[in-house]
């Protein structure tokens, strides 16, 4: 992780725990985990495998 990133995450205030809950999330549509959704709300599948689930938006469970 770069210093820059760190450092955002510091000033969130968010502890590791919140940060860790929020990536742990399923999405309704494709029960992949939030960190596998880009920044567009796409889910990039996981494990380098393409989701094939039409998945364009997250939703947490």
């Amino acid at each position: 992780m770069t210093s820059e990133i760190e450092s955002k995450i510091q000033d969130s205030d968010l502890s590791n725990a919140e940060l860790i809950s929020h990536f742990r999330e399923k999405c309704k549509i494709c029960g992949h985990h939030r960190i596998m959704h880009n920044d567009l709300g796409a889910c990039e599948g996981v494990m380098n495998k393409p989701c094939t689930s039409g998945c364009d938006k997250f939703e947490a469970e």
